[in-house]
Protein backbone atom coordinates (compact mmCIF):
# COMPACT_ATOMS: atom_id res chain seq x y z
CA UNK A 1 0.00 0.00 0.00
CA UNK A 2 1.19 3.54 -0.72
CA UNK A 3 0.48 7.00 0.87
CA UNK A 4 2.22 10.06 1.52
CA UNK A 5 4.44 10.66 4.62
CA UNK A 6 5.84 13.64 5.47
CA UNK A 7 6.24 14.48 1.83
CA UNK A 8 7.99 11.00 1.10
CA UNK A 9 6.44 8.11 -0.50
CA UNK A 10 5.88 5.21 1.81
CA UNK A 11 5.47 1.90 1.07
CA UNK A 12 4.44 -1.15 3.50
CA UNK A 13 4.22 -4.67 3.99
CA UNK A 14 6.28 -7.13 3.05
CA UNK A 15 4.66 -8.15 -0.79
CA UNK A 16 4.20 -4.75 -1.59
CA UNK A 17 7.75 -3.81 -0.90
CA UNK A 18 9.40 -6.60 -2.60
CA UNK A 19 7.52 -5.97 -5.80
CA UNK A 20 8.96 -2.35 -5.32
CA UNK A 21 12.37 -3.45 -5.22
CA UNK A 22 11.48 -5.71 -8.03
CA UNK A 23 10.08 -3.40 -10.55
CA UNK A 24 13.57 -0.71 -9.97
CA UNK A 25 11.79 1.04 -8.51
CA UNK A 26 14.86 4.05 -6.50
CA UNK A 27 14.41 3.08 -2.47
CA UNK A 28 15.96 5.51 -0.33
CA UNK A 29 16.11 3.08 2.62
CA UNK A 30 14.25 0.10 3.98
CA UNK A 31 12.72 0.25 7.51
CA UNK A 32 12.52 -3.26 9.07
CA UNK A 33 11.04 -3.97 12.25
CA UNK A 34 13.84 -5.21 14.72
CA UNK A 35 13.97 -8.80 15.35
CA UNK A 36 12.20 -9.36 11.93
CA UNK A 37 11.92 -13.34 10.63
CA UNK A 38 10.24 -15.59 8.47
CA UNK A 39 10.25 -16.73 4.97
CA UNK A 40 8.89 -13.54 3.40
CA UNK A 41 11.44 -11.42 5.60
CA UNK A 42 13.93 -13.61 4.02
CA UNK A 43 13.14 -12.93 0.77
CA UNK A 44 12.75 -9.52 1.14
CA UNK A 45 15.83 -9.18 2.56
CA UNK A 46 17.80 -11.50 0.14
CA UNK A 47 15.92 -8.83 -2.23
CA UNK A 48 17.39 -5.68 0.02
CA UNK A 49 21.14 -7.15 -0.59
CA UNK A 50 20.88 -8.16 -4.21
CA UNK A 51 19.72 -4.79 -5.04
CA UNK A 52 22.30 -2.98 -2.84
CA UNK A 53 19.12 -0.74 -1.13
CA UNK A 54 19.96 1.15 1.83
CA UNK A 55 17.99 -0.71 5.14
CA UNK A 56 17.87 0.07 8.91
CA UNK A 57 16.55 -1.86 11.63
CA UNK A 58 14.39 0.67 14.04
CA UNK A 59 11.98 -0.07 17.08
CA UNK A 60 7.94 -0.91 15.78
CA UNK A 61 6.83 2.28 16.92
CA UNK A 62 8.69 4.07 14.37
CA UNK A 63 7.03 1.92 11.66
CA UNK A 64 3.39 2.55 13.70
CA UNK A 65 3.91 5.94 13.10
CA UNK A 66 4.62 5.76 9.42
CA UNK A 67 2.26 3.44 8.01
CA UNK A 68 -1.56 3.49 8.73
CA UNK A 69 -2.40 -0.10 7.76
CA UNK A 70 -0.69 -3.31 8.58
CA UNK A 71 3.09 -2.34 7.50
CA UNK A 72 3.88 -6.25 8.80
CA UNK A 73 7.27 -4.66 9.93
CA UNK A 74 8.64 -3.09 7.00
CA UNK A 75 8.32 -0.01 5.11
CA UNK A 76 10.45 1.52 2.38
CA UNK A 77 10.98 4.85 1.85
CA UNK A 78 10.70 5.69 -1.90
CA UNK A 79 12.88 8.01 -4.03
CA UNK A 80 11.67 11.67 -4.69
CA UNK A 81 14.09 11.67 -7.72
CA UNK A 82 16.25 9.21 -9.76
CA UNK A 83 19.62 8.63 -9.28
CA UNK A 84 22.80 8.43 -11.22
CA UNK A 85 25.69 5.83 -11.49
CA UNK A 86 29.10 7.69 -10.95
CA UNK A 87 30.99 5.31 -12.83
CA UNK A 88 28.16 5.68 -15.87
CA UNK A 89 28.15 9.64 -15.87
CA UNK A 90 31.56 10.86 -15.66
CA UNK A 91 34.00 8.88 -17.86
CA UNK A 92 31.63 9.52 -20.96
CA UNK A 93 31.92 13.29 -20.46
CA UNK A 94 35.47 12.61 -19.73
CA UNK A 95 35.72 10.94 -23.16
CA UNK A 96 33.36 13.37 -25.04
CA UNK A 97 36.07 16.20 -24.46
CA UNK A 98 34.44 17.94 -21.53
CA UNK A 99 36.25 18.59 -18.24
CA UNK A 100 33.58 17.97 -15.94
CA UNK A 101 32.99 19.94 -12.50
CA UNK A 102 31.30 17.29 -9.62
CA UNK A 103 30.90 18.09 -6.10
CA UNK A 104 30.87 15.12 -3.30
CA UNK A 105 29.01 16.17 -0.19
CA UNK A 106 30.43 13.89 2.71
CA UNK A 107 27.49 13.26 4.76
CA UNK A 108 25.56 16.67 4.57
CA UNK A 109 22.87 16.19 6.90
CA UNK A 110 20.84 19.72 6.74
CA UNK A 111 18.11 19.46 4.02
CA UNK A 112 18.44 23.24 3.81
CA UNK A 113 22.34 22.87 3.21
CA UNK A 114 21.41 20.25 0.67
CA UNK A 115 19.07 21.94 -0.92
CA UNK A 116 20.85 25.31 -1.09
CA UNK A 117 24.26 23.27 -2.27
CA UNK A 118 22.46 21.99 -5.19
CA UNK A 119 20.64 25.10 -6.42
CA UNK A 120 23.81 26.74 -6.26
CA UNK A 121 25.54 23.85 -8.33
CA UNK A 122 22.35 24.16 -10.92
CA UNK A 123 23.07 27.63 -11.56
CA UNK A 124 26.82 27.17 -11.99
CA UNK A 125 26.90 24.36 -14.22
CA UNK A 126 28.14 22.03 -11.74
CA UNK A 127 28.00 18.58 -13.99
CA UNK A 128 26.83 16.29 -10.90
CA UNK A 129 26.19 15.98 -7.07
CA UNK A 130 27.45 12.88 -5.36
CA UNK A 131 25.68 11.84 -2.07
CA UNK A 132 26.41 8.93 -0.09
CA UNK A 133 23.63 6.37 0.54
CA UNK A 134 24.02 6.12 4.36
CA UNK A 135 23.96 9.43 7.07
CA UNK A 136 23.45 12.39 4.32
CA UNK A 137 20.24 14.54 4.71
CA UNK A 138 17.21 12.67 2.84
CA UNK A 139 16.61 14.50 -1.43
CA UNK A 140 12.99 14.48 -0.11
CA UNK A 141 10.27 17.10 -1.49
CA UNK A 142 11.35 19.48 1.41
CA UNK A 143 14.80 19.70 -0.29
CA UNK A 144 13.83 20.10 -3.21
CA UNK A 145 11.47 22.72 -2.50
CA UNK A 146 14.47 24.74 -0.81
CA UNK A 147 16.59 23.50 -4.36
CA UNK A 148 13.73 25.54 -6.34
CA UNK A 149 13.65 22.08 -8.24
CA UNK A 150 17.34 22.53 -8.84
CA UNK A 151 17.71 18.89 -7.73
CA UNK A 152 14.95 17.55 -10.26
CA UNK A 153 17.23 18.97 -13.21
CA UNK A 154 20.83 18.00 -11.55
CA UNK A 155 22.21 14.58 -12.08
CA UNK A 156 22.83 13.18 -8.73
CA UNK A 157 24.99 10.32 -8.22
CA UNK A 158 23.92 8.31 -4.60
CA UNK A 159 27.03 5.65 -3.62
CA UNK A 160 28.02 3.36 -1.02
CA UNK A 161 31.71 3.94 -0.87
CA UNK A 162 32.63 7.68 -1.08
CA UNK A 163 36.51 6.09 -1.03
CA UNK A 164 35.69 4.34 -4.11
CA UNK A 165 34.02 6.80 -5.74
CA UNK A 166 37.25 9.39 -5.37
CA UNK A 167 39.21 6.35 -6.62
CA UNK A 168 37.28 6.48 -9.46
CA UNK A 169 37.37 10.28 -9.96
CA UNK A 170 41.42 10.04 -10.19
CA UNK A 171 41.53 7.37 -12.42
CA UNK A 172 39.38 9.01 -14.64
CA UNK A 173 42.11 11.89 -14.53
CA UNK A 174 40.34 14.59 -12.35
CA UNK A 175 41.97 16.49 -9.50
CA UNK A 176 40.31 16.23 -6.20
CA UNK A 177 39.82 19.31 -4.08
CA UNK A 178 38.95 19.43 -0.77
CA UNK A 179 37.76 22.56 0.44
CA UNK A 180 38.68 23.04 4.41
CA UNK A 181 39.95 24.94 6.54
CA UNK A 182 42.86 23.18 6.90
CA UNK A 183 44.00 23.72 3.67
CA UNK A 184 47.62 25.12 2.68
CA UNK A 185 46.27 26.84 -0.80
CA UNK A 186 44.23 29.12 -1.32
CA UNK A 187 41.24 28.75 -3.33
CA UNK A 188 41.55 30.85 -6.05
CA UNK A 189 45.25 29.35 -6.67
CA UNK A 190 43.59 26.10 -7.86
CA UNK A 191 43.29 25.60 -11.65
CA UNK A 192 39.54 24.62 -11.59
CA UNK A 193 39.52 25.20 -15.36
CA UNK A 194 40.83 20.69 -14.96
CA UNK A 195 38.38 18.28 -14.62
CA UNK A 196 37.62 18.62 -10.58
CA UNK A 197 35.83 16.53 -7.98
CA UNK A 198 35.34 18.95 -5.19
CA UNK A 199 34.59 17.31 -1.62
CA UNK A 200 32.35 19.61 0.84
CA UNK A 201 32.19 18.28 4.53
CA UNK A 202 29.99 17.17 7.18
CA UNK A 203 28.53 20.45 8.95
CA UNK A 204 29.80 19.69 12.21
CA UNK A 205 33.04 17.37 11.68
CA UNK A 206 34.11 18.82 8.30
CA UNK A 207 35.65 16.15 5.55
CA UNK A 208 36.66 12.69 6.79
CA UNK A 209 40.02 12.27 7.27
CA UNK A 210 40.20 9.28 4.62
CA UNK A 211 38.73 11.70 1.80
CA UNK A 212 41.43 14.58 3.19
CA UNK A 213 44.07 11.87 2.99
CA UNK A 214 42.58 11.33 -0.90
CA UNK A 215 42.61 14.60 -1.77
CA UNK A 216 45.05 16.68 -3.97
CA UNK A 217 44.35 19.64 -3.03
CA UNK A 218 43.37 21.02 0.16
CA UNK A 219 41.98 24.44 -0.44
CA UNK A 220 40.91 27.15 2.35
CA UNK A 221 38.47 30.12 1.91
CA UNK A 222 40.11 33.32 4.46
CA UNK A 223 38.25 33.84 7.49
CA UNK A 224 39.03 37.31 9.16
CA UNK A 225 36.17 37.19 11.53
CA UNK A 226 35.57 35.64 14.89
CA UNK A 227 33.54 33.07 13.82
CA UNK A 228 35.99 29.74 12.40
CA UNK A 229 33.96 28.61 10.04
CA UNK A 230 31.72 29.52 6.69
CA UNK A 231 28.33 27.39 6.42
CA UNK A 232 28.66 24.61 4.45
CA UNK A 233 26.41 25.78 1.60
CA UNK A 234 27.98 29.16 1.35
CA UNK A 235 31.38 27.84 1.30
CA UNK A 236 30.42 25.95 -1.51
CA UNK A 237 28.71 28.44 -3.11
CA UNK A 238 32.13 30.67 -3.10
CA UNK A 239 33.82 27.66 -4.82
CA UNK A 240 31.56 26.52 -7.44
CA UNK A 241 31.48 30.23 -8.61
CA UNK A 242 35.06 30.53 -8.52
CA UNK A 243 34.98 27.62 -10.89
CA UNK A 244 32.62 29.22 -12.60
CA UNK A 245 34.40 32.68 -13.13
CA UNK A 246 37.52 30.55 -14.40
CA UNK A 247 35.65 28.79 -16.42
CA UNK A 248 34.18 30.93 -18.57
CA UNK A 249 37.58 33.30 -18.59
CA UNK A 250 39.41 30.14 -19.94
CA UNK A 251 36.70 29.46 -22.66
Amino acid sequence: MDKKQNNSQVVYGLRPVIEAIESGRQIDKVLMQNGLSGDLANVLKTKIRQAGVPFQYVPTEKLNRMAEGNHQGVVALIAAIGYYSFIDLIPNMIEEGKSPLVVLLDHITDVRNMGAIARTAECAGVDALIVPDHGSAAINQNAIKTSSGALLRLPICRESNMKTVVNLAKQCGMQVVASTEKGSVYYREVDFSLPTMLIMGNEEHGISHELLKMSDIMAYLPVVGDVSSLNVSVAAGVMMYEALGQRRRVN
